[in-house]
């Protein structure tokens, strides 16, 4: 199962400089930065890999409460689903202009959410200011915190308190086994995601209707068969950014995908009538990356005549070749035509996804594929296998250890893929393949 990342949301009235603490955090520049109060209108999200855990923060606009300006009232939606979503919430103020009554507001809010807060008071420039700048922040009653976002000073200990405030995993796995396989349904909106959970289930436990966006947030159904459990997770349907203005919709689409990414396996619904245009293309190579498993399951198939559907299925070949080793169902939720191999065909891949292979099959595979076909050469260089093994699994993960890993890329790779796939019968999972140089083994042969 891919891991759940908690999340930590910034918080604060304008301009206190939570963009540039954003940025600080993630060792990155994603958000804008400017003294002008209110340059970060909409929320902006990015993995954060701590040294002990990672973890999804969120960056949100400025907060004006009470405010009857249009943007700035689409601005606190938008805080205020990351703050009801959010496992952690950082409260950044500013150190020099001291405690703001819009402060006050926004701590009043937070003291009723029930949520963990810390008070980060931000531009404090050396441990020499901590106590003049910070004293009157501790009306707020909140743990409190001082840094200079933009000179660095206390960004250590704030790491290291982000990772220990975060809630632990336990429980999790527990909390797998009695759900069983958790099984998100991932797709643009209309596609049939809900459709298709409802088929399975047999009756309408989903809200359906011909509008898109019906489905607003993540929604699990469990449902036992053959004597076995699976969740079925049904996610909101996943637009281009640049058409996703309502500020809960842009809250569901990250919620869909963090789904996808916490799911044991993903079913990937397209509308056969829309073919596949360039956001499912986009949501292909996000689960194709991220090596999660999934099915690809083309909805509606009930609108079309055989002939149609063939042809169909001849031009989707091409546009899934990028892809090829995921499976394909073509179903109708309507008439539950091909809905009955879904569950089987889910089954097959989670066990694919398990699977493991000896070191010693896996170093007779690569005398046999290099005698077959030899790495290529380049720069006067021959690419060496020296050995491999599997480090992973859910996805398998196998690591080639390499006279120079320059020396492995592009047909070659795929050609080892291949192989992999064909001899252990892996022709469903995603496979990860880590090549790494190994130039003392170079030097003694």
């Amino acid at each position: 199962m891919n891991q759940h990342l908690p999340m930590v949301a910034l918080i604060g009235r304008p301009n206190v400089g939570k963009s540039t603490l954003f940025n600080r955090l993630i060792k990155r520049r994603v958000s804008i930065t400017h003294d002008m109060a209110g340059v970060t209108r909409d929320s902006i999200f990015s993995e954060v890999r701590g040294e002990t855990r990672p973890y999804m923060l969120i960056d949100t606009g400025g907060l004006v409460p009470d405010s009857s300006d249009e943007i700035e009232i689409s601005i606190f939606e938008q805080a205020r689903e990351a703050m009801a979503g959010a496992d952690l919430i950082l409260f950044i103020v500013d150190g020099r202009t001291g405690l703001h009554p819009q402060d006050e507001q926004v701590g009043q809010y937070l003291r009723q959410s029930g949520k963990e807060v810390r008070v980060i008071v931000n531009k404090v420039d050396g441990p020499e200011q901590e106590e003049t700048l910070a004293a009157e922040f501790y009306a707020l009653a909140f743990p409190l915190h001082c840094v200079s976002a933009a000179h660095g000073f206390g960004m250590g200990d704030l790491r290291d308190m982000i990772e220990t405030a975060l809630p632990d995993d336990e429980g999790t796995e527990t909390a797998q086994a009695q759900g069983g396989l958790k099984v998100a349904l991932l797709g643009r909106p209309n596609a049939g995601k809900s459709s298709t959970i409802n088929a399975l289930l047999g009756k309408k436990r989903l809200m359906v209707s011909a509008e898109a966006g019906t489905t607003r947030d993540c929604v699990d159904v469990t449902v036992q068969r053959g004597g076995k459990t699976y969740t079925f997770v049904d996610t909101a349907g996943v637009r281009r950014k640049s058409k996703v203005t309502d500020s809960l919709e842009y809250f569901s689409v990250v919620h869909s995908m963090q789904a996808a990414k916490q799911a044991d396996v993903v079913v990937l619904v397209l509308d056969v009538m829309d073919g596949v245009v360039g956001q499912d293309k986009r949501l292909l190579s996000f689960l194709d990356t991220e090596k999660i498993p999934f099915v690809i399951v083309v909805n509606k198939i009930d609108l079309l005549t055989k002939d149609q559907l063939a042809k169909t299925k001849k031009n989707l070949v091409d546009q899934f070749a990028f892809c090829a080793h995921v499976p394909v169902l073509y179903s109708s939720s309507v008439s539950m035509a091909g809905l009955g191999g879904l569950l089987p065909l889910i089954e097959k891949l989670w066990e694919q996804c398990g699977q493991r292979v000896t070191t010693g099959e896996l170093n007779r595979l690569v005398k046999m594929v290099t005698e077959r076909h030899q790495p290529p050469v380049m720069g006067g260089r021959r690419g060496k296998i020296y050995y491999m093994t599997q480090a992973d699994s859910r996805p398998p993960t196998f690591v080639f250890f390499v006279n120079d890993a320059k020396l492995f890329h592009g047909s070659y790779v795929r050609y080892l893929e291949n192989q992999l796939r064909k001899v252990f019968r892996m022709d469903k999972t995603p496979i990860r393949m880590v090549f790494r140089s190994s130039h003392d083994n170079e030097k003694g042969r």
